[in-house]
């Protein structure tokens, strides 16, 4: 299980509000769609990505009469961590159908391990947020202490050990962001993308509300294509009508 943008934070929104605020800070104009690309992935990761985003490039040149270096990376990452610590506790409400589907499979007998983007310092924020609006999981492992965050599989891994899980074929990776998925691939377990609620799709939950069905279904459609052709994908619509039968069905 991912966190933010799957499991609590509906559309993802905390990370985005930050790494706009802490690139603005800085003189860089950065796009909510820019913002959201390299979603999932660590952060300090994405801000890196973001710097290589060519309107950045050239807006930092103009600014400041040189390449960005890793300086500015660790710098700008600073000011984001500022502006994420402060909210971050706001954003840790489940998204709807979480905490019934979680508690079922619970019952089942099934573990329930999570992978983020986010720091462990960060988490010590989220989880017993989460925890107070009813939320938990048997797992939680971030990138600290490992080799890499996502795309990589190793958080993945750390599940299976933590939870004595035997076989990649026992496990179910389920994410909203592009890294997400390809976390999953790369751990060689069946990957699941949610659609709605997720970074992807990027909406809060009254917008999405408020959507005319077929224009909620075209968004929807642009995210399947978006992330379709990735090898063994199911997307589905949301926790209420989720899909966990053809593991190998492309949708």
């Amino acid at each position: 299980m991912d966190w933010a943008g799957t499991a609590v934070d509906y559309g993802c929104f905390a990370p985005v509000a930050a790494f706009l605020k802490a690139f603005a800070e800085k003189g860089l104009t950065v796009t909510m769609e820019e913002a959201r690309g390299p979603m999932g992935m660590t952060k300090i990761d994405h801000i890196r990505e973001l710097f290589k985003l060519p309107s950045v490039t050239e807006q930092f040149k103009q600014n400041y009469n040189r390449n960005w270096t890793e300086e500015d990376v660790v710098s700008i990452y600073k000011e984001f961590e500022k502006h994420l610590f402060a909210s971050l506790e706001e954003y840790t409400t489940p998204i709807p159908g979480v905490i019934e589907v979680i508690e079922k499979l619970k019952r089942d007998g099934i573990k329930i391990g999570s992978t983020t983007g986010y720091t462990t310092a960060m988490m010590d924020i989220v989880l017993p947020g989460a925890a107070a609006h009813g939320y938990t999981t048997d797992n939680c492992v971030t990138s600290n202490n490992l080799p890499a965050g996502r795309p990589q599989p190793y958080m993945i891994y750390q599940n299976m050990i933590d939870l004595a899980i035997p076989s990649v074929q026992s496990v179910i990776k389920y994410g909203d962001t592009i890294a997400d998925i390809k976390e999953g691939v790369n751990a060689g377990v069946w990957t699941v993308g949610v659609i709605l609620g997720s970074n992807e799709m990027g909406l809060t939950q009254e917008e999405t509300g408020k959507l005319p069905a077929e224009e909620l279904n075209r968004r929807m459609a642009a995210v399947r294509k978006h992330t379709r052709n990735l090898l063994k994908i199911i997307t589905t619509r949301n926790w209420k009508r989720r899909t966990f039968v053809k593991w190998s069905v492309i949708l």
